[in-house]
């Protein structure tokens, strides 16, 4: 090999294990599933569909900005009552942290006062303050 390209071949594998490593680190960030469970008034199911049928890009913007992915809301119907299951994925670092950013987001606190008055929490929830029951992950298959 010559001794002079040495400098510049040291450089190229550098940056190709680098950018290798980071495409790795980015294909298989650590994920931390969420599941929750609430009500939904009777009376409120069709502006809960509309809302969520053309849901506000700033909230959408918001949701993603806050490092959850793959963020959906599912209805059921049980015994003539109406639950609605979430299930996010969270990739960051600080999920507090972000919760925080969320909850103090204009956009987002004009949103939750339309979603909100929708849904009917369960009495854990109720007891501090919050609108969705958390779940428990009993299984996991990638």
């Amino acid at each position: 090999m010559y001794p002079k390209l040495y400098p510049y071949f040291v450089t190229i594998v550098f940056v190709i294990l680098c950018t290798t490593a980071f495409r790795l680190v980015e294909k298989n960030p650590r994920v931390t599933r969420y599941a929750s469970i609430t009500g939904l008034k009777a009376e409120k199911v069709a502006y809960y569909k509309k809302l969520h049928a053309d849901a506000w890009p700033a909230v959408l913007r918001k949701i993603k900005a806050c490092h959850i992915r793959n963020y959906s809301i599912f209805l059921k119907e049980i015994k003539g009552e109406l639950f609605l299951f979430s299930y996010f994925e969270y990739v960051g670092q600080d999920f507090k942290l972000d919760m925080q950013k969320m909850a103090s987001d204009p956009e987002t606190q004009r949103w939750w006062k339309e979603t909100d008055p929708c849904q009917q929490p369960f009495p854990d929830a109720q007891e501090k303050g919050e609108i969705w029951s958390a779940m428990t992950e009993l299984f996991h298959l990638d």
